[in-house]
């Protein structure tokens, strides 16, 4: 037995790169003010699946996709002789190449379905411009998104399985060391060697996604995170609705009600939340038919949709009493509303800092520990 070099280094790179920021995907999934992270992580891995899919075909033996045994008698002889010390492939075995096909299919699927619902549910990214013609479908994308990623997380799982076998049955083989070294201990000398365009292409494959990796963390507002939903200067557009309506509370924007919700609390300014917040009529008929126009229905932003479903037909004035609302801030202790910096449900502001614009962005949502 002697030592061979099998996987080359751009390829040990490739590999240590694509598990890394498929980690962070994963990590970043379930926190709204990490999603553009979440988005950044998604484009990392698919500039790496651009650069396996060519590496496939011009790299060294081993990592060309030709050179994987993939036919079905291969598969045959492999489970049949599975238990056999000596295996004849040095290597992807024929289980192995099944599963980086599967991999990298299903990893290009979900990078794809991603960067689709981050375009049409947020209006961000390389896709925002479907966000107004398809918001309203924003759970169908989100869902095939969701629905890949956990078909994903199997492939995932069948692989690490298949490395610890591996590992079990054939530990004079070395696999699992060999990703890290290179190296695998085989019956002759079955090293590669790379030629200088190999090595060129891996090289500035290497420089381009570092290059997207400082430029991505250093303006955090590029064309892969922007959104096409700007801040809203309301005092321009409507001094009087914000001289009357944010004298008492924070300026709510009108596109997280509907119509229907803005005609209820207009017509019964008088019991206001408690308050009496009457108008002249026709001050009151300014605002009312400005909060009509700019209502729910008007816009194409996440929240808006969400809240606008989440009321329906049920004569709902009040954000915080919508399913939607309650779902969101479900995770979050009551008590904490009762903090010096809150007091109350009511205040939108207190962890969404862009909301008197018009605008609920994940990335501005504060940590709920900044208030501990």
């Amino acid at each position: 037995m002697q030592k061979s070099y099998i996987w080359s280094l751009p390829t040990r790179v490739f590999h240590f790169f694509f598990v890394l920021f498929i980690l962070l995907a994963f990590l970043s999934d379930d926190e709204d003010r990490l999603l553009n992270y979440h988005a950044l992580a998604g484009y990392a891995v698919l500039i790496l699946l651009i650069f396996r899919f060519f590496w496939g075909f011009w790299g060294p033996k081993y990592s060309l996709f030709k050179d994987f045994p993939i036919g079905i008698q291969n598969v045959k002889d492999f489970i049949i002789n599975i238990f056999d010390s000596n295996q004849k492939y040095i290597g992807h075995n024929p289980l192995a190449s099944y599963a980086m096909f599967g991999m990298l299919i299903v990893t290009f699927l979900t990078v794809m379905t991603g960067i689709l619902a981050f375009g049409v549910q947020e209006g961000k990214g390389v896709l925002s411009f479907l966000n107004s013609p398809y918001f309203k479908d924003m759970k169908l994308f989100k869902d095939i998104h969701e629905f890949l990623s956990s078909v994903l997380i199997a492939l995932i799982i069948a692989h690490i399985l298949g490395v610890l076998s591996d590992r079990l049955l054939h530990s004079k083989n070395e696999t699992l060391k060999s990703i890290v070294t290179g190296f695998k201990l085989t019956q002759e000398n079955e090293s590669i060697k790379l030629n200088i365009f190999q090595k060129l292409f891996a090289f500035l494959a290497f420089v381009a996604f570092i290059a997207f990796l400082i430029f991505s963390l250093s303006q955090p507002k590029n064309i892969l995170t922007a959104s096409i939903h700007k801040p809203i200067d309301y005092k321009m557009q409507n001094p009087l609705f914000v001289k009357e309506c944010a004298s008492c509370h924070i300026l709510y924007p009108p596109n997280l009600l509907p119509k229907k919700s803005w005609e209820i609390m207009m017509s019964d300014l008088e019991n206001h939340f408690g308050d009496d917040a009457s108008l002249d009529d026709e001050s009151n008929k300014n605002i009312l038919a400005f909060l009509v126009n700019n209502s729910a229905e008007t816009s194409t932003t996440k929240a808006s949709f969400k809240f606008l479903n989440s009321i329906g037909d049920k004569d709902i004035i009040a954000l915080t009493k919508t399913t939607f609302w309650e779902k969101k801030h479900r995770d979050i202790p009551k008590e904490l509303f009762l903090n010096k910096d809150i007091k109350s449900k009511a205040n939108c502001k207190a962890c969404h800092s862009d909301v008197e614009k018009g605008l609920i962005e994940n990335e501005n949502i504060k940590n709920i520990s900044d208030f501990k």
